[in-house]
């Protein structure tokens, strides 16, 4: 059967049918989702290992192909640029980690503190409401809500300190995950297209190279731009906070420049900061929120346009519902690919409606006049009396 012809059965179908189709084949599609999210989560720590290899690969792969390009060998380009990058987050780790670690430390030890200024602020703001004359009644429902936040603060940081214990007792299961990492990372980079040739291989040949080519751009430009932008984030949030004077400075501005790795994250993060530096001061977390926008601003107006234009080309219902998706179904490293992942199935099903609509064409032609040799005297006579009432 000729591939072109393949959907004309589609088009030849009424309503009801295409619908009882849908409606018969929705349930199999539910059922093998919930197949992979359950294999997914059993084998959650062997897809982490890959999914984070595969991406440190995909990104370490971009110098070496521009060394490769260059005139060097890729052998001796990914053992440059895979040495290069594992200095870089040493370097980091050494650096910038133990630093904000440090600053989260304090941060859980003086919430309590915080906690209780906002209360003492709110009651001060509810005094002043009373002497303008203002109906509002800030004590009851301020004091609520800061009871509420601070048993959530408590909470996390109890789930920090668990976090912690779990760490240490299963340091040896992160110290292989970390080495199988760096291992995969390495033998990707340097075999990687032999293999992504091999596995795309299973799909037809009309659609080897365009499945390939879309999820390769969907993912360049979803990565590289968003790890750019965070970095930038990163770095003026921490000067900038520096310079304000805010405290934790270093924590915060880390803590916003990784929130920024996702849609929206960004803003999330800000708020979030604000609303903790407002409970110290309310003139600090002002100025806070003023610089986070904006610095936020120029990045995604001067700077994002200019490195990546529109990246995903997805309405944001639906780049956040996909987040929401992908957090439910893996967790943060679901977070991360949800959006590009979007992206390459948008593409897939454009692709297939152009596919049916065109075989919708191809099964209903439209009419063709058939010209004749008395059809064209006919017109010609025409045109000449016209000519002459003209």
């Amino acid at each position: 059967m000729d591939r072109s012809n393949s959907f004309k059965w589609w088009s030849q179908l009424n309503l009801p049918a295409r619908l009882l189709i849908i409606g018969l084949t929705a349930p199999i599609l539910v059922l093998n989702f919930w197949a992979m999210t359950s294999i997914s989560r059993y084998f959650g720590a062997l897809f982490a290992v890959l999914i984070v290899a595969s991406l440190l690969a995909f990104l370490l792969n971009y110098p070496v192909s521009w060394i490769e390009r260059q005139g060097g060998k890729r052998s001796q380009a990914s053992i440059i640029v895979f040495l290069l990058a594992i200095s870089i987050l040493l370097g980091l780790g050494v650096t910038l980690v133990p630093m904000a670690f440090a600053q989260a430390q304090q941060l859980t030890a003086r919430l309590p503190e915080w906690v209780e200024s906002g209360r003492q602020q709110l009651l001060v703001l509810s005094h002043k409401a009373d002497e303008m004359g203002l109906p509002i009644d800030l004590d009851a429902l301020g004091l609520q809500l800061l009871d509420r936040l601070k048993e959530q603060l408590q909470a996390v940081a109890r789930g920090v300190l668990n976090l912690a214990v779990d760490t240490v007792s299963s340091l040896l299961d992160v110290l292989i995950n970390v080495v199988l990492t760096i291992v995969l990372t390495f033998y990707l980079l340097q075999h990687g297209d032999e293999l992504w040739s091999s596995l795309i291989q299973w799909l037809p040949p009309k659609v080897q190279e365009p499945f390939s080519q879309t999820l390769r751009l969907s993912f360049q430009n979803y990565f590289i731009g968003q790890l750019i932008l965070s970095t930038c984030m990163a770095a003026g949030l921490i000067s900038t906070f520096l310079l304000l004077k805010v405290p934790f400075g270093l924590l915060f501005g880390l803590t916003i420049g990784l929130m920024a790795l996702v849609p929206f994250g960004g803003t999330v993060g800000i708020i979030t900061i604000t609303l903790l530096v407002t409970l110290q001061d309310v003139w600090l977390g002002l100025r806070v929120l003023g610089a986070s926008v904006i610095v936020q601003q120029i990045l995604e107006n001067l700077i994002a346009p200019r490195i990546i234009g529109s990246v995903t080309g997805l309405n944001p219902v639906w780049v956040f519902l996909s987040i929401l998706a992908g957090a439910k179904i893996g967790g943060l490293l679901g977070v991360v690919v949800a959006v590009p992942t979007a992206v390459v199935i948008k593409a897939g099903l454009m692709a297939l409606r152009e596919r049916m609509n065109q075989s919708n064409t191809e099964a209903n032609p439209p009419e063709i006049e058939i010209i004749t040799p008395r059809s064209l005297e006919v017109e010609k006579r025409s045109e000449k009396l016209s000519e002459s009432n003209a």
